[in-house]
């Protein structure tokens, strides 16, 4: 009785947070939350996961229900017309009972989903040597126009990354360019037009990806850059746009050792890189998102709830598995018994998923 005493009195002092449990201990608490609320609903609620293809099938229908998830993630796979896909989200959305947050990639040029429905404008690359801040903000706002009567609502764009020499081509074409100044210059107009019209802006791949030398969809890759380096170029786009009030920052699959991190530790699983530099020194209050979490970058590091559990230790709000349901379940299951024994923050899980009620409310509506 006493344990349990002690147990309720964290609990009801909303001491948790600063609260560090026995495996004992934090069974018990996790059991006090799961009497007062659905554990499996405020998991679900971080898991942003994509479906197979064009149709709600029953079995997507009930893996979806299982795993609860709250965001989808679109892709091409998914549309085969306008009337098509909006019937789809619909379906979904009927069946399960729930509003779903649908996000998807439409930079421009060869990153676009939709082959109808939508203006196709020219890559990053084009418009950054062409286009002023002005026609950017017109752009973001035709997007988010087209995008909100399709049923989406985060565009994982812009991506900021500033292209660097010699890198990988994974970005090339994606990027505004190499100058800093005017990655960010048009990077803000971008995330002005979207958001002035409902659809929230993801700006990518933070720390930066624009120095990458092989493709994380392939490997895991390191980029050997200094924080001289980082601040004075790759660091100033997402500056920017923390500033003009990004709604999300995706980070990347992507090692950096000279950044105070150890040997082979992705962004993906650094609480110094996120926690520390996004979260507290760049004062980034909005949804922190993982990249794909099952890009080949991260097969060497476990499994996928294994992923989940080391990138929400980092300090993700959304986690992207943005294929496989089956995954998304495991990821749902790794989640479950790491808040239950302790090695995650129920209080912490709360507060994530306050950050994102606050982002439905904002673009859900």
């Amino acid at each position: 009785m006493a344990l349990w005493d002690s147990v309720a009195s964290v609990v009801s002092t909303g001491k948790l947070r600063q609260y560090r449990p026995t495996p004992e201990v934090a069974s018990l608490i996790f059991a006090v939350y799961s009497n007062a609320m659905d554990v499996g609903s405020l998991i679900g609620a971080r898991l942003a996961v994509g479906i197979p293809g064009p149709d709600a099938t029953e079995d997507v229908i009930e893996r979806l229900r299982q795993t609860q998830a709250q965001t989808l993630v679109v892709f091409s796979r998914n549309f085969t017309s306008p009337d098509q896909f909006t019937r789809l989200l619909r379906r979904l959305e009927e069946r399960l009972e729930r509003r779903l947050l649908v996000m998807v990639d439409h930079e421009g040029g060869r990153v676009v989903r939709f082959n109808r429905g939508v203006t196709h404008f020219p890559d990053a690359k084009a418009v950054g040597r062409t286009q002023d801040p002005d026609a950017v903000e017109r752009q973001g706002a035709t997007e988010a126009e087209e995008l909100r009567r399709l049923g989406v609502h985060v565009n994982l764009a812009p991506c900021v990354d500033v292209v660097v020499e010699g890198s990988d081509p994974v970005i090339g074409d994606r990027s505004y360019g190499s100058d800093p100044a005017r990655v960010s210059l048009l990077s803000v107009a971008r995330i002005r037009g979207l958001q002035s019209r409902g659809v929230a802006a993801c700006v990518k791949h933070f720390p930066g990806l624009g120095a990458v030398p092989r493709d994380p969809h392939l490997v895991l890759p390191t980029i050997s850059l200094d924080w001289t380096a980082m601040r004075s170029t790759h660091l100033v786009p997402f500056e920017a746009a923390i500033r003009a009030g990004v709604a999300m920052v995706m980070s990347s699959h992507v090692c950096y050792p000279l950044l105070d991190d150890p040997q082979g530790l992705p962004a993906t699983f650094s609480a110094h890189l996120i926690r520390d530099v996004l979260r507290q020194t760049l004062g980034f209050a909005g949804l922190i998102l993982t990249d794909d979490l099952e890009m080949g970058a991260l097969r060497t590091c476990g499994t996928i709830g294994e992923a989940c559990v080391r990138a929400t230790e980092a300090g993700h709000d959304l986690l992207l598995i943005c294929s496989d349901l089956a995954a998304a379940q495991a990821s749902s299951d790794a989640l479950h018994e790491a808040y239950q024994s302790g090695r995650l923050s129920i209080a912490e899980l709360e507060e994530i998923v306050h950050r994102v009620e606050l982002a439905r409310q904002q673009f859900l509506t």
